[in-house]
């Protein structure tokens, strides 16, 4: 794999306690591989991630797509290279029913570990999907749909495959945690991905993020709370608060440790429903 390199200015420091301690300022930088969330740990923190709160995160919590208070939920992970040959017996047994494995980051990364990780998922039972980990100012939005879809992040509707999912958090590679695009440029940015997604596999893709990042820095922008599933980071004993147009989310990402680890919002023939579209 040859990493992408990219220029231009980073833009302006994030004020407040949202800054990274250890970020630091470049003017060029190589694309390489961040896991889901790692971005969200960092700057928004995990310290109210304990085992009373993994516990209380698989309880059902808040409405579902028909506006009914949620009465089941379904267990699942989300993988990447770090985790290198997942052992999927394990997980199954430990009562996950579905998965995410990173495919793709920007239009240079592709995970090395992506067909063990998600054939094997696949393979024990799982519901499984891909997703992407977004550099929007590497390149736009239908560049990173197609280099996505044609790196594992289609969608096939055998029951087994969920619509990928968009990793939208704070920028890896320099100060500036909305990479340095305002409200409208990142909103426009992720409707592009969203459109291109959608015409190349007939899905609207599922997209993952904090409230906290979403409403700093797509605000209200844009909405995609009609087509768009919610995939929320946040890593406490609640969903909390949701990002700007959402109502209610479908997966909620409760912890990091000792790999990501998730909560699909329904009982699961609503998991099945997302897989079949």
């Amino acid at each position: 794999m040859t990493a992408a390199v990219v220029t231009g200015s980073v833009g302006a420091l994030l004020l407040g306690t949202l800054t990274p301690a250890n970020a630091a300022p470049a003017d060029a930088f190589e694309i390489g591989n961040h896991e889901m969330g790692s971005q969200i740990a960092k700057v928004e923190g995990e310290s109210s991630s304990t085992p009373a709160s993994k516990s209380k995160a698989l309880l059902p919590q808040g409405v579902t797509s028909d506006g009914m208070r949620a009465e089941a939920t379904v267990a699942g992970i989300d993988v990447a290279s770090h985790q290198g040959n997942v052992d999927w017996n394990h997980w199954w047994d430990q009562g996950k029913r579905f998965a995410y494995v990173k495919a793709t980051e920007a239009t240079s990364y592709t995970n090395p570990y992506f067909a063990q990780q998600y054939n094997g998922s696949y393979n024990v039972g799982m519901i499984r999907g891909a997703y992407h980990f977004a550099v929007p100012n590497s390149s736009s939005g239908s560049a990173q749909a197609n280099y996505f879809v044609d790196n594992g992040g289609g969608w096939s509707g055998d029951g087994k495959t969920l619509p990928g999912a968009l990793d939208m958090e704070y920028n890896p590679y320099g100060n500036d945690a909305c990479y340095g695009m305002n409200q409208a440029q990142m909103g426009a940015w992720i409707r592009d991905f969203h459109d291109t997604y959608h015409a190349r596999t007939g899905r609207w893709p599922v997209i993952y993020t904090s409230t906290s990042w979403w409403n700093m820095c797509v605000g209200s922008a844009q909405s995609f709370g009609d087509t768009v599933p919610l995939w929320v980071a946040r890593y406490a004993d609640s969903v909390g608060s949701l990002p700007n147009g959402w109502d209610y989310h479908t997966i909620w990402q409760y912890t990091s440790s000792p790999l990501d680890q998730n909560s699909f919002n329904g009982a699961y023939d609503r998991l099945q429903a997302l897989a079949n579209g």
